[in-house]
């Protein structure tokens, strides 16, 4: 099993700003050892003469003209926003920081 601790995992917690006590940090130490060790394991499998794939079958897009249709004129777009600052939509700040 690949050495995860719980050293790293508060440390990666904390840059994430994700506040964990210290159940959840020996929860994930070992939820994370194990995927660690699961990356391993595919790593060792997959040689340069494997061919890497995503889908188990060939995908294809889907085109379609791009067209312009009925749209909304500003003042129709904004009749409803609670705020505006002139032809955009006025969001005040969520996380409490500047941005």
């Amino acid at each position: 099993m690949s050495e995860i601790t719980p050293e790293q995992v508060a440390h990666l917690a904390n840059l994430a700003r994700i506040d964990l006590t210290e159940d959840e940090i020996a929860k994930l130490t070992g939820e994370l050892g194990a995927i660690v060790d699961s990356v391993a394991k595919v790593s060792e499998v997959a040689t340069p003469d494997v061919p890497a794939t995503s889908h188990p079958i060939p995908l294809q897009n889907v085109w379609r003209p791009d067209e312009i249709g009925d749209v909304l004129t500003p003042e129709e777009a904004l009749a409803g926003a609670p705020e505006r600052d002139g032809d955009r939509f006025k969001v005040s700040a969520i996380l409490g920081e500047e941005q």
